[in-house]
């Protein structure tokens, strides 16, 4: 379910699940129940219509016709209507098909010698039964003595409202008639629907307050690993609740505690390996200095003098990410518009565009480094830089253009490896010591984020810097 209409919170759909459940359940119970409580009723006034039946039978054979009238109007009702006349009232088309029960029954009120014709929601022939019931405080009817609506004839009253007619022959000859109205239970009494209602809030109110007891650590986790992926210190979260949380978070705490170690030594080692590489370094250069050779000499301390600048720069980088610089909340605006200044400052030709303030929580000293990497990169291999800050689609973005011959496309993964540098000479003023675009990627990475390059259509490199947005908290 992906529509805007269902929630997308844990709690939501649960709740709104357990409710439909329980009013399908609710639902199809009553129905059963209404089933059953009209058979029941159907049974138990057929039966009652029957003794009356069979008492007014034997009441009628025991006086003289003239008191018939009398005793049909006295024992009729605005549900029943009695009458006797030559044939009976039920038709043979519409006679019910007696089972074994009824029949038994029958025998057992009007007894194995009286012949008896029944039909139930057969049609109403007498006019007394196309009106309703008199309802409280209406005896008499409707003033002017009509139908009322809806009853009248041809209403549709007899399509809605069962009739039960039984037809008794007498000592006689005749037939004693009736016409019964049966009642027809209501399917959704106030009872059920208030119950349904209280059932429904209760689950409702149940699995707000447990559900969000459930997943108040899920969102701490997501949280905690939200900030880490971005680069920010988390604190080790607590092993407490629900196995399931415990045993997740205990996992959380500890890849956090081995992705810090792993980090850690892998930097202590690249610090250690390029302090090392100090002596050895002025040592071969002092050595070279010996050479008779005067263009030899020349090149090996050119090449010791960039293996050296390839060291210090390594060694600076390490002590630059070992020293676990705090994140905190900055005016990323602010922090762009000091790195082109002091470009321009020197006489570059940079620009920069975007807000006038953008908040965002992040290394502020690392991610200076970056932006000044790509600008100076920008400015050395495309001769001018511009700059752009924009935040869209949960993120945050940097762009540096330039104006220069761009990168080939199959080398643009290449130009992140350290020492890679595709300018050809060994000059460091043009080409560098190939750690620009390496320490910047380590730098965005470090904050969650990417840093991509492309070509521009037009000529040119563009490098993009996306930073995540903080999760809600």
């Amino acid at each position: 379910m992906t529509t805007r209409f269902f929630p997308r919170s844990l709690a939501g759909q649960l709740s709104i699940l357990l409710v439909a459940a329980v009013l399908v359940a609710q639902t199809l119970t009553t129905l059963i129940f209404a089933e059953s409580r009209r058979s029941a009723i159907d049974a138990a006034t057929r039966e009652q219509v029957l003794g009356r039946m069979a008492a007014l039978a034997r009441l009628l054979e025991e006086v003289p016709p003239a008191q018939y009238d009398r005793i049909l109007a006295a024992a009729g009702s605005a549900r029943i209507v009695y009458t006797i006349a030559p044939e009976p009232s039920v038709d043979p088309d519409s006679e019910a098909s007696l089972d074994d029960a009824t029949r038994t029954k029958l025998e057992e009120i009007f007894g194995t010698d009286r012949l008896v014709k029944i039909a139930l929601a057969a049609p109403p022939r007498h006019g007394r039964l196309m009106r309703p019931p008199p309802g409280p405080g209406d005896d008499h009817g409707p003033p002017d003595g009509g139908d009322r609506p809806g009853f009248g004839p041809g209403s549709g009253l007899r399509l809605r409202l069962p009739v039960l007619a039984v037809s008794v022959q007498l000592a006689g000859g005749n037939w004693l008639n009736s016409e019964t109205l049966l009642p027809s239970p209501g399917l959704w009494a106030w009872p059920t629907i208030v119950s349904t209602l209280l059932m429904a809030i209760t689950i409702v109110l149940v699995v707000l307050v447990t559900v969000r007891r459930i997943t108040q650590p899920l969102r701490q986790l997501a949280l905690a690993s939200d900030r880490l992926g971005r680069g920010e210190a988390v604190v080790d979260l607590p092993e407490a609740g629900p196995e399931e949380i415990v045993r997740a978070n205990r996992a959380f705490n500890a890849m956090q505690g081995r992705v810090r170690r792993f980090v850690a030594d892998r930097t202590r080692m690249i610090a250690a390996i390029s302090h090392d590489l100090r002596t050895p370094l002025t040592a071969l250069r002092l050595r070279a200095e010996f050479i008779d050779d005067d263009d030899t000499r020349e090149r090996i301390i050119g090449s010791v003098d960039e293996m050296t600048r390839m060291s210090e720069a390594t060694l600076a980088f390490a002590r630059d990410d070992a020293s676990q610089e705090e994140t905190r909340s900055t005016d990323l605006a602010a922090l762009v518009a000091a790195v082109t200044d002091d470009f321009a400052d020197l006489g570059h030709d940079v620009t920069i565009t975007g807000p006038d303030r953008l908040e965002a929580t992040v290394r502020p000293v690392a991610l200076r480094r970056a932006v000044r990497n790509l600008v100076e990169n920008a400015i050395r291999y495309g001769v001018r830089a511009r700059v752009g800050l924009e935040r869209g689609n949960g993120e945050i973005r940097i762009r540096v253009d330039d104006d220069g011959p761009g990168i080939p496309e199959d080398r643009m993964e290449d130009v992140f490896a350290p020492f890679t540098r595709l300018e050809g000479s060994r000059n460091q003023e043009t080409g560098g010591v190939g750690l620009g675009l390496s320490t910047a990627r380590s730098v965005i990475h470090a904050h969650g984020g990417e840093l991509r390059l492309a070509n521009r259509p037009g000529g040119g490199l563009t490098a993009t810097i996306h930073l995540p947005l903080a999760a809600e908290r």
